[in-house]
């Protein structure tokens, strides 16, 4: 059940990512390139966790160092895909997207694709008519799911009174 436990992990840090690089791109104090200077930190927090953690993992268990072409191609266009989708994820905060809105969508949707693509590529023995309905009532209901929660989460609280309004990316004005 490690593998339970590692999901979980999964489930969490993905939940809050959308909420704290939306944070971090407020933080950036900059309404044109915020977004693009809070991606550049994701790009510094991926070289990180993404190279210097497997490589030391890598060195310290003595891997060989051969990396089949294949193997290569296809872990970096996951990256990309992975790149573009956090890319695409600021790109909606700018276009006045909320982190509730924007990543419910992202993590109502992502499952149904995934679902979709590997059944695509990994068809079952029987054939499509082989699957149990219920795998597409469980499809349908995750699409459902994602728009029901896009559609009546809580409103935000009200401002206080006496507090400036500041829209998501504007930089905030000097009293």
């Amino acid at each position: 059940m490690n593998w339970l436990a590692f999901a979980l992990m999964t489930v969490f840090s993905w939940g809050v990512y959308g909420a704290f690089l939306h944070t971090g791109q407020l933080e950036m104090k900059d309404a044109v390139n915020g977004r693009y200077k809070a991606f550049l930190f994701v790009g510094v927090a991926y070289f990180l966790t993404a190279v210097l953690a497997p490589l030391a993992i890598l060195m310290l268990r003595g891997a060989d160092w051969n990396y089949p072409k294949s193997g290569m191609v296809w872990s970096l266009i996951a990256g990309v895909m992975g790149a573009i989708g956090a890319f695409c994820v600021l790109l909606a905060f700018g276009a006045k997207g909320t982190p509730a809105v924007v990543m419910t969508i992202v993590f109502a949707g992502a499952p149904v694709v995934n679902a979709l693509y590997t059944i695509w590529q990994h068809p079952p023995e029987g054939g499509i008519g082989s699957i149990n309905p219920m795998f597409f009532v469980g499809l349908l209901l995750a699409a459902a799911g994602g728009g029901l929660v896009t559609l009546y989460k809580p409103a935000p609280p009200a401002p206080k009174p006496g507090a400036a309004i500041v829209a998501p990316g504007a930089p905030a004005k000097a009293h």
